[in-house]
């Protein structure tokens, strides 16, 4: 028995998920989500700071921080730390 993978191109599989008006709709609520999520990473980087500094910061370890830019667990916390007041 010999390996053969099985094509799979990510762009097309969204394309096709994309046909299904229910999955269309999860997708679409995410998007804020992910601009959120964009924002916050971006004024991290400009500010110039670490998820070690940001998480001293916000009182919480590193990892827990990781966990919240994975998840966008605690946006009211961090974005206070890396963003001036109308950045977002």
């Amino acid at each position: 028995m010999s390996y053969k993978p099985v094509p799979y191109t990510p762009k097309k599989a969204l394309e096709k998920d994309l046909q299904d008006p229910e999955f269309r709709q999860a997708w679409e609520a995410l998007e804020d989500e992910f601009a959120a999520l964009d924002a916050l990473l971006t004024a991290r980087r400009q500010a110039g700071m670490t998820q070690e500094q940001v998480a001293a910061k916000m009182g919480v370890s590193q990892p827990s921080l990781a966990r919240v830019e994975a998840s966008l667990g605690s946006v009211s916390g961090y974005a206070p730390q890396v963003c001036s007041r109308g950045q977002l």
